[in-house]
């Protein structure tokens, strides 16, 4: 009998365009580096300014199984409108996204690396759904929640 794994499905899912490697072009006058290089260091830190899926192909042929910690802030899919994005995406486009995205960190995810994804209730459960295909539902760890008392910020939950 063959096996068959819990997955989630959208309209538009099996779509997804196929990227071709980028290469990366430093901008000599905006990047900084360190003053001296020590033994050990593998890279000075990047600021990648670009569409981030481009930007994810092109860091994988350097770093591909070496990334120890990735950190997201993806859209919320509120609804609101915003002066420099719209956040309200259709949900199928939005999971589409995503799941490129998560697929591509993947990729850069070394084995004993963690990943840290920022969002609300809106998507959330969607998200680690989708996590859960990609990186496998064994490699959760934990969901950390914060409420925010406005006007005053944000206040850790134990």
């Amino acid at each position: 009998m063959k096996k068959t794994k819990l997955e989630l499905t959208w309209p538009g899912k099996d779509k997804r365009p196929q990227l071709e490697p980028r290469i990366l072009l430093e901008h000599p006058e905006r990047g900084h580096h360190a003053a001296s290089r020590r033994e050990g260091d593998l890279f000075d830190n990047m600021l990648i300014k670009g569409d981030n899926l481009l930007a994810l192909k092109a860091l994988e042929q350097d770093y591909a199984g070496k990334v120890k910690c990735i950190y997201i802030d993806p859209p919320f899919n509120t609804g609101a409108a915003f002066e420099h994005y719209d956040d309200g995406l259709e949900h199928s486009l939005w999971l589409s996204l995503m799941h490129e995205r998560f697929a591509a960190l993947r990729t850069l995810l070394s084995d004993d690396g963690y990943i840290f994804v920022h969002l609300d209730d809106n998507e959330a459960a969607y998200a680690r759904v989708l996590m859960d295909e990609i990186f496998g539902r064994a490699n959760y760890v934990a969901t950390v929640t914060t409420t925010t008392n406005a006007p005053s910020g944000f206040k850790s939950l134990s």
